[in-house]
C-alpha cells in the first residue's frame, strides 16, 4: 500500500523550510506574487540569489552538480510550501527543465560548462520549442539546423517563447535530416541568443503583458558542442523534458495560496448584508475547488511517492496537467467573481514593477483580471489538454 504521509524527518524539514522562507523572502516581494503584480527581471534573479547562497536554487540536483539530491518528497514540500509563502517562481526552463536533460543526456564537458554558469546568474534560458506549424504536434517542427564544419546553421521561427526578452540562452529542437518519420531528425540545440541573426519580438498576451515573444532565427550558429545528446536524438530528450514540465503544472502550492486569497476576499467582500462566503451558490462552488484540489494533491502525492520508491513520472503527468491547470482556472475564476466590479477597471499600470499608481478598490483587486486572462493559457501551453487526453487514452488505457 503507498504511503502518502510525511515522516518526522520530512516534517522538521517542511518546518526548516518555513523558517527560511519567514526569514528571507522579502514581505513587499511576496505580496507582489499574492496579488499578481507584475515581476521584473531583477525580482527574480534577486530572490534566485538569495537561494543559491543557501544552496537551494537547485536542489533537486545531485550534490556532484551543485544541488542538495533533495529526494521527490523533500522537493515537492519545498514546491508547496514556496508557494504557499508566496515566493517568486524559480524560472524553471534552465534549472527544472534543461538542467534534467543535461544531467541525463549531455556530456560530462557540458554539464560542467552550463550547470555552474545557471546557478550563478550568468545564463538566463529559455525553451524553443513551440512553431507556428508546430505546438501541440511538437514533431512538426520546421527550424532547420544545417552542420556546416564545427557548427549548425539555424533557419526558422519559434512562438509563444516565454521570457524570451529576457535571455541570453535558448535550447531548441530544429530539424537535422527531413528523410525519415516526423520525429526523427529532430535534434537538441543551444543556442547564444546575442548574435546576429537572432530577433526577438514581443507578443502582448490577452492581460495586456510582455510574457512571451517569437523568435526568428537566420543564419544564426551553434557550434556542433552544442548538440545534446545524439544528432536526430532530439525527440528523446524533449519526450523527458515535458515529463518534468506537465508534472510541475500540476500547480498544487500555487492553487493552495490562491484558494486561501479567495477564501480571505469571499470573507470580506458581501453579498447582500451577509459575507460571500456564505452563499449557497458560492459557497457550493468553492467547496467544489477546494475538493477538487485535495484529490488534486492525493494524486500528486502518489506520484511522489512513486518516484520516492525510484519511479520517474510518465504518462501520469499528463493527469496532473490536465486536472492542475483545470483546478487552477476555476479558482482564478472564482476569485475575479468574488471580486464583483472592482474586476471591471483593468489597469496594467497598477502592476508593474515600482508603479504608483493606485488601484481602483481593495489591493488585493489590482491583478485579478489580469491573472485570468493570463490563466486562460494554461489548458493549452504544454500540449494542450485534448493532446494529454490523448496520451492517457494511449498510455494508461491503452485504447
Amino acid at each position: 500500500m503507498m504511503d502518502l504521509t510525511f515522516d518526522a524527518a520530512d516534517e522538521a524539514f517542511r518546518q526548516e523550510v518555513r523558517a527560511f522562507l519567514a526569514a528571507n523572502l522579502p514581505r513587499e516581494l511576496a505580496e507582489r506574487v499574492r496579488f499578481g503584480k507584475s515581476l521584473g527581471k531583477a525580482d527574480f534573479e534577486g530572490w534566485q540569489a538569495t537561494l543559491n547562497a543557501r544552496g537551494w536554487l537547485a536542489p533537486h540536483w545531485p550534490k556532484a552538480y551543485g544541488g542538495q539530491d533533495w529526494t521527490a518528497t523533500q522537493t515537492f514540500i519545498w514546491d508547496y510550501e514556496s508557494s504557499l509563502a508566496n515566493a517568486p517562481p524559480t524560472i524553471a526552463f534552465g534549472f527544472k527543465m534543461l538542467a534534467p536533460v543535461l544531467i541525463k543526456y549531455g556530456s560530462e564537458e557540458q554539464r560542467r560548462h552550463w550547470l555552474p554558469r545557471m546557478l550563478r546568474g550568468d545564463d538566463w534560458w529559455c525553451q524553443g520549442y513551440s512553431e507556428p506549424g508546430a505546438g501541440s504536434d511538437l514533431a512538426g517542427v520546421k527550424t532547420t539546423a544545417v552542420r556546416q564544419g564545427d557548427h549548425y546553421v539555424i533557419n526558422g521561427q519559434k512562438t509563444w517563447t516565454s521570457l524570451a526578452q529576457h535571455a541570453n540562452m535558448i535550447f531548441l529542437l530544429a530539424r537535422t535530416d527531413s528523410s525519415g518519420k516526423k520525429q526523427e531528425g529532430i535534434s537538441f540545440i543551444l543556442l547564444d541568443m546575442n548574435q546576429p541573426g537572432v530577433e526577438v519580438r514581443p507578443i502582448i498576451t490577452l492581460d495586456g503583458d510582455h510574457e512571451v515573444n517569437e523568435i526568428f532565427f537566420t543564419d544564426a550558429r551553434a557550434p556542433v558542442s552544442n548538440l545534446v545528446g545524439d544528432e536526430g536524438g532530439g525527440w528523446t530528450y524533449a519526450k523527458y523534458l515535458l515529463t518534468y514540465e506537465r508534472t510541475s503544472m500540476a500547480m498544487v502550492g500555487a492553487s493552495s495560496a490562491s484558494l486561501e486569497l479567495l477564501r480571505e476576499i469571499a470573507q470580506r467582500e458581501t453579498k447582500g448584508d451577509r459575507p460571500l462566503i456564505e452563499d449557497p451558490y458560492f459557497a457550493a462552488r468553492f467547496a467544489k475547488a477546494e475538493i477538487e484540489l485535495e484529490n488534486l494533491k492525493t494524486t500528486t502525492l502518489r506520484v511522489v511517492a512513486a518516484a520516492a520508491a525510484g519511479g520517474a513520472p510518465g504518462a501520469e503527468s499528463s493527469m496532473l496537467k490536465v486536472k492542475g491547470t483545470e483546478v487552477a482556472q476555476e479558482i482564478q475564476a472564482l476569485i475575479r467573481r468574488a471580486v464583483g466590479p472592482y474586476a471591471v477597471p483593468f489597469r496594467r499600470d497598477c502592476l508593474e514593477p515600482g508603479a504608483n499608481a493606485a488601484p481602483v478598490g481593495p489591493a488585493y483587486a489590482a491583478g485579478v483580471t489580469s491573472t485570468y486572462l493570463n490563466g486562460r493559457k494554461l489548458t493549452i501551453y504544454g500540449g494542450s489538454n485534448e493532446v494529454q487526453r490523448n496520451i492517457i487514452t494511449k498510455a494508461i488505457l491503452k485504447l
